[in-house]
């Protein structure tokens, strides 16, 4: 009688499948961040650039028709065109090679967070009125050191970021099954 009882509880424990665990583990890789210093660096060499061919190429016009460079008012034609050679190196840069030749040195690109490519309207957001803010109220770059993903106020705007280009980070996402169903939760750990 011991002999069927031992039988009848291994047919039965056969007979069930094993337990799944609850969540799946799943290894990835994505692009590490750029952080605070690099970006700065970056950023110095994109100034000295933008202030070569602002005294190569606008100081001389200017000198040659005449026209004063000395004026301190934002709105001084000399100021003008100086901030829309500013502004149009970043975003012509990063439109044509998503990256502006500082950040080429040091190897950084500008991805989008939810599309391929940058649209224009997102580079505008985010080289114009993202980095207008940015350089107007200075300590607002500096959250670009605290964020998750390395954001500055200019890429919360555009929904960006600065990536290294061949610098990858591993990360571990638990998926959690759902009873009756086919669907996963996604988390990160």
């Amino acid at each position: 009688m011991t002999d069927h009882v031992t039988n009848e509880s291994a047919e039965r424990a056969a007979a069930t499948p094993p337990a799944r665990p609850e969540n799946d583990q799943i290894l990835f890789y994505e692009r590490k961040p750029a952080g605070f210093w690099m970006r700065f660096w970056a950023y110095l060499i994109d100034l000295l650039a933008i202030s070569a061919v602002s005294s190569i190429l606008i100081r001389p016009l200017f000198a040659l028709f005449g026209w004063e460079t000395a004026e301190t008012v934002w709105y001084a034609p000399y100021a003008i065109v100086t901030a829309i050679v500013f502004y149009g190196y970043f975003v012509l840069m990063t439109k044509f090679f998503a990256q502006t030749l500082g950040k080429m040195v040091f190897g950084l690109r500008v991805v989008s967070l939810k599309t391929e490519r940058l649209s224009w309207s997102t580079l505008l957001f985010r080289e114009w009125i993202g980095r207008f803010i940015s350089v107007t109220i200075l300590p607002l770059y500096w959250i670009v050191g605290f964020t998750a993903l390395k954001q500055g106020v200019h890429d919360f705007i555009a929904d960006t970021t600065v990536v290294h280009e061949d610098a990858y980070r591993k990360q571990q996402m638990a998926r959690k099954r759902l009873e009756g169903s086919r669907l996963q939760e996604s988390e990160s750990i």
